[in-house]
């Protein structure tokens, strides 16, 4: 019964670890993002708004300001920014990608761990555009 409660132990902190240490996959999530229209789904959500060019730079210091946040690639001159922002207690780290084009800045936040994240995505993204408006 021991060995089993030191086996369990072990292997909740190798994923608490691994959720922690594991490589973010650059070319995986710094992508265009393809959807057009807003969207909310399990784990994440998108939001569009339109506006002029300043408004990805705006985005960018609500992002950066937001705690345990910080870019994983991506700039403002290059017109995509991708985030990581981890979760306070476990460091589930979120993904939130950032793009103008065409006069419209889209944001697409989503979770890479799980199949919910209770919101907290589309929550961040109602936040930006109410820092935008």
């Amino acid at each position: 019964m021991r060995m089993v409660v030191w086996v369990v132990i072990l292997a909740v902190v190798a994923g608490l670890a691994y959720v922690r240490l594991a490589p973010h996959d650059v070319e995986r999530q710094h992508q265009p993002i393809a959807q057009g229209t807003d969207t909310d789904f399990d784990g994440g959500a998108v939001r569009t708004v339109e506006g002029p060019e300043a408004l990805l730079s705006a985005a960018d210091r609500y992002m950066q300001s937001l705690p345990r946040t910080y870019v994983l690639a991506g700039d403002v001159a290059s017109g995509r920014i991708t985030y990581v922002t981890r979760s306070k207690i476990i460091g589930f780290p979120d993904y939130t990608t950032l793009e103008y084009a065409d006069g419209r800045l889209k944001a697409y936040a989503r979770l890479r761990f799980g199949k919910s994240d209770l919101g907290v995505n589309r929550d961040r993204l109602e936040g930006l555009l109410a820092t935008l408006q």
